[in-house]
């Protein structure tokens, strides 16, 4: 049986607007990183070095370049959801779909963070290590953002 949720006194609307202000201000958060990841990404085929990948980091450079474009669409995607349904009465189908995009948004940084880790350090230490930070980058995402999360849910009886 699950806790009783602490009472807020709030209508359905209320809940569903706060519950899209606070998707919200999670996508300005991951928007910028995003943005600025996919801005980094862009500019390396541009450097001089990059003649010298060898065809890994080639193909790890390419596959990082189309997930952080995807990452970032996502990441904009809810905008786009709100305009196109703007007051016609869908806020409970933009919050749900708000919250399942900006769930794939975060799998997709966690996988942006984890490849550009085992990029440079690949290109400037070497393919183990670049090995190595990426697995460890990937690790400490996923202790942080799905073990943490869990060991700070209140227990059965403890007040949230």
């Amino acid at each position: 049986m699950k806790p009783e949720p602490a009472a807020r006194h709030e209508t359905e609307s209320e809940r569903l607007d706060r519950n899209w202000n606070e998707i919200l201000q999670e996508l300005r958060v991951t928007q910028t990183g995003t943005q600025i990841l996919t801005g980094f990404l862009l500019t390396l085929a541009f450097q001089p070095r990059f003649a010298e990948l060898d065809a890994f980091q080639i193909d790890v450079y390419l596959v990082l370049v189309v997930l952080a474009c995807i990452t970032t669409a996502l990441a904009l995607a809810p905008v786009s959801l709100h305009r196109a349904l703007f007051q016609k009465r869908a806020k409970r189908q933009i919050v749900h779909i708000g919250d399942s995009i900006l769930k794939l948004t975060l799998a997709g940084v966690a996988g942006v963070l984890t490849g550009v880790t085992l990029l440079v350090f690949d290109v400037v230490v070497g393919r183990a290590a670049g090995v190595i930070a990426g697995s460890a980058t990937l690790v400490f995402v996923l202790l942080a953002w799905l073990l943490v999360p869990q060991l700070a849910r209140p227990r059965r009886g403890e007040r949230p």
